[in-house]
């Protein structure tokens, strides 16, 4: 049994439905570990006493199968796999390699089987998916590593960690957290590697899409969103530096369609603006949180981090891997980082900020959290010591130790 490192959270999101026939389909950027999150499944299934013969894997992006190209291919070759009438649990790896899977996927439904699929081109990540998989099917969507697991992943690995967390922490802003980048030890070469996997996105998942006429005007459009992550965007801002700065003539139309390309890729993450007062989500403005921030320094040559984007996306990816549901809420004129929800009435509201050293910053930091009337929790996540552990009821919290001691929000 090959020794894999388990992506717990995960594991633990889809161990409910291992035994149904509820369709299981693993989504999630290129190279974020789907494939391993997969053989940790059928290692589990092992441990828990299912025998090798009931196991059906079949890796379309190996040289054993890459050659199947067609839904009858595919069909015939599952069917060589099932030997008996036993419960077989059947995984298809890049399943988006076959043009019509779906009702290969659709005809083996109701058979004796537990099916798991991954996938990583925009079509399979777009939602179209629903209306071609008929029934029942639950996405489990993957992210590249949180601080946490690719701490945890290193010591798995034996590779050496810095005994200062906090150095370990900034190594991983800039590194990135796709699990392949663990590889290496020199920086350069996980640059190298990620650039790649940059690449291969847009080249595999993007460029050739139907729906992007001009390739250089997306490019455009996707620098602007990248350079821009963790602020408040909107059409009408892409729209005006378009026209105004780069002098480019363009449909609003085409930059909310090429926006979504990117989420459909998910290269980039929505988080809607949440206006607390009117409890309604504001249409036009949105933050934009990147897969991996490893995205930003591997199109960039500017390595410096800006801390007030930077944290926030570290934190949003960490909650959202622990399926916490993340808005940006919107009390007049003022801004609270994150509303942070997860089961039927568990909210919390969350500013970052890298300290609170001056009293301007934390004033500003503060006066959302005076503004809003409902008593959940609230949370002010730095990157710096913290002298005060509680303000007001307000949680002063390190954002590394929390991450670093995979904590969750109480």
């Amino acid at each position: 049994m090959e020794n894999i490192y388990k992506r717990e959270e995960y594991l633990k999101k889809i161990r409910g439905f291992y035994n149904d026939n509820m369709i299981k389909v693993i989504t999630g950027i290129r190279r974020c570990g789907k494939s391993y999150f997969l053989k940790s499944v059928i290692n589990e299934l092992k441990e828990n006493g299912v025998k090798e013969t009931d196991i059906i894997y079949i890796e379309l992006d190996s040289k054993e199968y890459k050659n199947i190209n067609t839904p009858e291919e595919l069909e015939k070759i599952i069917d060589n796999l099932i030997t008996d009438d036993n419960f077989k649990y059947l995984f298809i790896d890049e399943v988006q390699n076959v043009n019509g899977f779906e009702k290969v996927i659709n005809s083996y439904r109701e058979k004796n089987l537990s099916i798991f699929l991954t996938g990583s081109n925009s079509y399979l990540l777009s939602g179209e998916l629903i209306t071609k998989l008929t029934g029942r099917y639950i996405e489990i969507e993957m992210l590249p590593l949180t601080f946490y697991e690719y701490v945890d992943m290193k010591k798995f690995m034996n590779k050496e960690i810095n005994t200062n967390i906090y150095i370990e922490f900034e190594e991983y802003i800039r590194n990135g957290g796709f699990p392949g980048a663990l590889k290496y030890d020199n920086y350069d070469d996980k640059l190298l590697y990620t650039r790649n996997v940059i690449e291969q996105i847009f080249e595999k998942d993007i460029r050739n899409h139907k729906k992007i006429k001009d390739k250089s005007l997306f490019e455009v459009v996707q620098k602007y969103i990248v350079n821009n992550f963790g602020c408040i965007i909107s059409v009408g801002n892409i729209y005006d530096y378009l026209v105004k700065k780069e002098k480019i003539n363009v449909d609003r139309r085409t930059i909310k369609t090429y926006i979504e390309i990117l989420e459909n890729a998910k290269i980039i993450n929505t988080c809607d603006l949440f206006d607390i007062k009117s409890k309604k989500i504001l249409d036009g403005d949105k933050k934009y949180y990147l897969a991996d921030l490893s995205i930003y320094f591997a199109l960039n040559t500017d390595n410096r981090i800006n801390y007030g984007p930077v944290l926030e996306n570290v934190l949003y990816s960490y909650l959202k891997s622990k399926n916490y549901r993340l808005s940006v809420g919107r009390i007049g004129k003022l801004e609270c980082d994150f509303i942070a929800r997860k089961g039927i009435d568990n909210y919390y509201y969350i500013q970052v900020s890298k300290n609170i050293d001056d009293e301007n910053t934390k004033n500003r930091e503060y006066k959302p959290f005076y503004e809003i009337k409902e008593m959940y929790p609230r949370y002010l996540f730095v990157s710096d010591l913290i002298l005060q552990n509680n303000i007001d009821g307000i949680k002063n919290v390190n954002i590394v130790d929390f991450i670093y001691n995979n904590e969750d929000l109480i």
